[in-house]
């Protein structure tokens, strides 16, 4: 059981840094098509210079996340790869649509707009189909027949919560990406787009918050077990709520550092990453010890132990060797001068 749960933790783990790279990425995205026409305010100018170096190391996450899954809990991706057979179809296609109007937008110069626009709306659709993943397993929508288990399309569609679930991912990825682009603007002393996307983080961030409350305001109707155990952490609930204080001084407070220039964007991101932490600890600990409930557990799904150890060796020598490189990266992209005031 010990390793087993090990194995979620490591899974659980992938989840999380991707959800929140991957929100920055398709925020980015979204943001690059919105302000394509406002060439005064560089919006976009600043999002393409994020998202440039950005997408390719994203995608990398969810390569090793399907990795996980299949190399930590074997039998349970049988059945996971059953129930998320179509929005699974559907989340590769537009990821590799996304992925080809991306580099096809920086070569087809003449076609730069309608590209820009289809990976935009591509990138905003697919973090709300992502996270459908999540009531999916909550074991409502999957019918079991004859040993084989089928996903209810109809009853996932007409679920206020996956909606709830869906919006919240949508305002998430446009907050939060609004927040680091605020903090890149300000890095890069584009204080016009600088505003823009300060601005637009105080208009979702209440939104984000409102989409939070309606998932547990709607949870109990389809995964009362679920709710009962989040319940169980309701303090931390509350905390991961409080940190909305801190966002709210890193967006509303007067920078320390610059006079006459309101908001500490980095502040804000550092406490959204803290509270969807929180969160998301509360999440996957209720959810304990199902993968897809009631049927499949991490017992039930876990690999062999001793091919478990082997793999967990090789993820820990993998990411030893890779994570000061993402860091490395990371702090190159965020300091260099010379490419955070690049006009292009």
């Amino acid at each position: 059981m010990v390793d087993a749960l090990i194995a979620i933790t490591v899974l659980w783990g992938f989840v999380f840094i991707y959800a929140v790279m991957a929100t920055m990425d398709f925020g980015a995205g979204f943001w690059s098509m919105i302000y394509i026409n406002r060439e005064k305010t560089k919006a976009t100018n600043i999002a393409n210079r994020y998202l440039s170096p950005t997408w390719e190391v994203t995608n990398t996450f969810i390569v090793a996340l399907v990795v996980a899954v299949y190399s930590l809990f074997p039998n349970a991706a049988y059945t996971l790869g059953t129930i998320l057979i179509i929005p699974g179809s559907i989340i590769l296609l537009l990821l590799a649509l996304r992925s080809a109007f991306l580099v096809f937008s920086n070569i087809a110069i003449e076609y730069k707009k309608p590209l820009t626009y289809i990976s935009g709306i591509a990138g905003i659709l697919i973090p709300g189909l992502l996270i459908s993943v999540l009531p999916i397993t909550h074991g409502e929508f999957v019918d079991y027949g004859n040993g084989v288990a089928n996903l209810n399309l109809y009853r996932l569609f007409t679920s206020p919560n996956v909606y709830a679930f869906i919006g919240f991912a949508i305002s998430s990825t446009l907050f939060l990406s609004s927040l680091l682009l605020a903090d890149y603007s300000k890095a890069s002393n584009e204080m016009e787009a600088y505003r823009v996307y300060l601005r637009d983080g105080k208009i979702l961030g209440p939104i984000s918050l409102l989409m939070a409350l309606l998932i547990m305001l709607t949870l109990p109707n389809d995964a009362e077990w679920l709710y009962n155990r989040m319940m169980d952490d309701l303090s931390l609930l509350l905390i991961s709520v409080g940190f909305f204080l801190i966002i709210g001084i890193g967006l509303y407070a007067p920078s320390p550092f610059q006079k006459g220039v309101k908001g500490m964007p980095r502040l804000a991101v550092i406490a959204v990453i803290f509270q969807y932490l929180i969160a998301s600890y509360v999440y996957g600990k209720a959810h304990l010890p199902y993968i897809i409930y009631p049927n499949v557990t991490i017992q039930s799904g876990f690999t062999d132990p001793n091919s478990f150890r082997a793999v967990f060796i090789t993820y820990i020598v993998g990411f030893a060797i890779l994570f000061p490189g993402f860091i490395y990266f990371w702090s190159l992209f965020m300091k260099d001068k010379r490419y955070l005031r690049q006009n292009g």
